[in-house]
């Protein structure tokens, strides 16, 4: 047996012993590797993560690993997402075909004939549930996304948290349902803000999103002071990745305005991506970097500390976030990369904004 069927068969063995009949398993791909090389003793001797990878690869191809998009990977080159979803062992009773075609007039079935892992009695009672809604969903109002999952799959957060419930997140996706036909909406969550004194909600025109409680509050002081960047008529507290679930409460709240969105956080990786996210998702809507606010930060750049352990350190948000600073300010920036250090907002007080007054 060559080297590479070694790996592979080690691999589909750990894989298999790990497979459960009705439910996907998650694993820690470093976890795996390091059950591999207790076993192999010229494991680094065969350029042994090559192999590894390749096996990963192939079982992901199949269909038996499914990788956890979180930007976390394992440290190695080339790189592997650091967990999978070890699906379901693939079942010898398959769905009754006649059933499936009394179905079809609102459902395709291509994806469960490409991939019969999932056609597990489960999954079917969850598509007759959905069959039964839609047979009467003209006449249903529309409701949030929790509500629906809880009538449809007997939890709210079945459609939502892909961790406890990963047959949950795709479902739709297999069955090819969307969200507007089952008439729910995934509401946005509430935010704090705060409005300058004096102005009135058909006032607002520019609105500051800020990262860190602290620097909130510390802006409001600002605002009311007359000496906050920008001059924005409204404040929002981001309260970290929460301003990507809660920014199109925005839109509920306030009308429909050309607003002018500034956004400040920390400057780190996990700052990066927020604000890359936020411009990626909404399009349609002016958001950039405070840039005033992050120079004044860097020039605090001999306060800076270490990067928070377990921030994913996405490359493409660097980028993204520097490509809007001069040279010179990028060259600090990626100096703080590459020595894993940060700056953190609340080095924005109102006695260091002083020294800008």
């Amino acid at each position: 047996m060559s080297t590479i069927d070694i790996i592979e068969t080690r691999v589909r063995g750990f894989i298999a012993d790990i497979q459960h009949p009705k439910q996907k398993k998650k694993i820690n791909i470093n976890d795996l590797e390091i059950q591999l090389r207790r076993l192999l003793d010229d494991y680094f001797e065969m350029d042994g993560y090559t192999l590894f990878y390749r096996a990963i690869e192939t079982l992901q191809t199949e269909g038996i690993l499914i990788p956890i998009q979180n930007n976390q990977y394992n440290g190695r080159t080339p790189a592997l997402p650091l967990y999978y979803w070890v699906n379901i062992k693939v079942q010898s009773a398959k769905w009754d075909r006649l059933a499936m075609m009394k179905l079809s007039d609102q459902f395709a079935f291509s994806f469960y004939e490409r991939h019969p892992q999932w056609q597990t009695t489960e999954e079917w009672e969850r598509i007759q549930n959905l069959y039964s809604f839609l047979q009467s969903s003209q006449e249903r109002e529309i409701v949030s996304v929790e509500e629906r999952s809880l009538e449809l799959f007997g939890h709210e957060k079945f459609l939502l948290d892909g961790d406890s419930f990963p047959e949950g997140k795709g479902f739709l996706a297999r069955i090819g349902v969307s969200e507007e036909q089952l008439k729910m909406v995934n509401y946005g969550e509430p935010f704090v803000f705060w409005m300058k004194q004096g102005k009135e909600i058909k006032d607002i025109q520019r609105v500051l999103i800020v990262e860190n409680l602290s620097f909130f509050h510390t802006s409001i002081k600002l605002l009311e002071a007359n000496q906050l960047d920008y001059e924005p008529e409204l404040i929002i507290y981001g309260e970290g990745t929460k301003i990507e679930r809660s920014f199109s409460f925005f839109f509920r709240m306030f009308p429909a305005n050309n607003y002018l969105f500034y956004y400040a956080g920390d400057l780190d990786a996990a700052g990066y991506g927020i604000i890359s996210r936020l411009i990626e998702k909404y399009p349609e809507c002016c958001i950039q970097p405070a840039l005033k606010i992050y120079r004044k930060m860097l020039e605090c750049i001999e306060q800076r500390n270490d990067q928070k352990q377990g921030q994913s350190q996405n490359l493409k948000y660097r980028d993204s976030f520097f490509q809007w600073f001069t040279e010179e300010e990028q060259n600090l920036l990626m100096q703080l990369w590459q020595e894993n250090k940060r700056i953190a907002q609340e080095v924005l007080t109102i006695e260091t904004w002083r020294r800008w007054v």
